[in-house]
């Protein structure tokens, strides 16, 4: 699913308020009474059918995940939509503060971001939360411009060798989160699985190499990961290892690779072949990108970022600043190179 999203409005007494419409949202044209909520239990305990509800603080802490996510999904998430569903307000306002650790440098961040719930919503910074809440239980009018649009993606997926008995998978997401740039996140990972797939054009090894630019990992549904389990999860048994490559290249820091299940074999191969290079490090886990769909079935797995991942989820990621000048370039080839080197050393 894709969307659109024009103009969006907030008014109270001819007082118009910043915010902005949320991925995915349904239009509306909306003049109700406000109520606001901090919490769960107060929102379990408000009446706001048919009203405009602003929640903030507390219960907006952390982005709620998507309905029908299956990867990971918390039960107090559950519990806020299955409230919201019950007791229907004509539209919602959350006001976020700043979280990069959970949803990069983006702020406000929108609370909501799922094309399967369908009251129409807006969000705001926790500043401007605070301006609204003052006028609690005073008519508002909320007008969103948005539609949402069946559309059609693909994953692109190449194999080397795809009748053997084992395989190792690269990946990479081949989209970037709403209209940003993405050269970090993730053109430079697309263009390493590129390279490197040019390097391993005359692999002659005993595996199977399979490349995976999967689509959809920064849209709600990760209608790629999903897509791929379908068709191929059956597959998954013949995995040894499976390496993600996701915001590599940054001009500041190294290159910083991490290990999710690995038995010693491996993880004696990645220290012994990655510690030729300089500027590639052991890094810290990190558990939101493609690389985790594996490591939930069991996979070992290997997952290539920035070092300064940190830095990045502050300042740059999902924002408009994420351009190709970030890009160091000869780090993308030092990473084709390592991984060239691994493969081609695995037996």
């Amino acid at each position: 699913m894709d969307f659109e999203s024009g103009e969006g409005s907030l008014v109270y007494n001819g007082n118009p308020f910043e915010i902005y419409i949320s991925p995915y949202s349904l239009g509306c044209d909306v003049a109700a009474e406000l109520v606001t909520v901090s919490t769960i239990l107060e929102l379990e305990k408000c009446y706001c059918t048919g009203k405009i509800l602003l929640m903030k603080g507390e219960i907006c802490t952390e982005q709620l995940m998507p309905k029908n996510f299956v990867f990971y999904n918390p039960e107090h998430h559950k519990r806020i939509y299955a409230i919201l569903e019950e007791r229907q307000p004509a539209a919602i306002i959350t006001a976020t503060a700043r979280k990069p650790e959970l949803v990069g440098a983006l702020y406000p961040f929108p609370l909501i971001e799922d094309g399967d719930f369908n009251i129409p919503s807006v969000y705001c910074s926790d500043i401007v939360g605070e301006e609204i809440a003052a006028n609690t239980d005073h008519e508002f009018h909320l007008v969103i411009q948005a539609k949402r649009i069946l559309s059609t993606a693909c994953n692109v997926i190449a194999r080397k060798n795809p009748d053997a008995k084992e395989k190792i998978i690269i990946c990479a997401h081949i989209d970037a989160y709403g209209n940003t740039p993405g050269a970090l996140d993730n053109a430079s990972g697309t263009v390493v699985l590129l390279l490197l797939a040019k390097m391993l054009q005359k692999y002659d090894g005993p595996m199977a190499i399979e490349f995976i630019a999967f689509n959809g990992e920064d849209n709600f549904s990760v209608g790629g990961q999903m897509d791929y389990l379908r068709r191929y999860g059956n597959e998954l048994k013949k995995v040894l290892v499976a390496i993600n490559l996701d915001d590599v290249g940054y001009i500041k820091g190294k290159t910083a690779f991490s290990m999710y299940e690995c038995p010693d074999i491996i993880s004696k191969k990645v220290h012994q072949i990655f510690s030729s290079f300089n500027g590639i490090v052991r890094g810290e886990e990190w558990f939101q990108g493609d690389h985790m769909i594996f490591v939930q079935k069991g996979i070992p797995a290997i997952a290539f970022t920035a070092e300064k991942m940190r830095e990045l989820m502050v300042k740059i990621t999902h924002t408009q600043k994420d351009t190709p000048e970030l890009v160091d370039c000869t780090k993308l080839v030092e990473i084709a190179s390592a991984l060239k080197e691994f493969i081609v050393d695995f037996v």
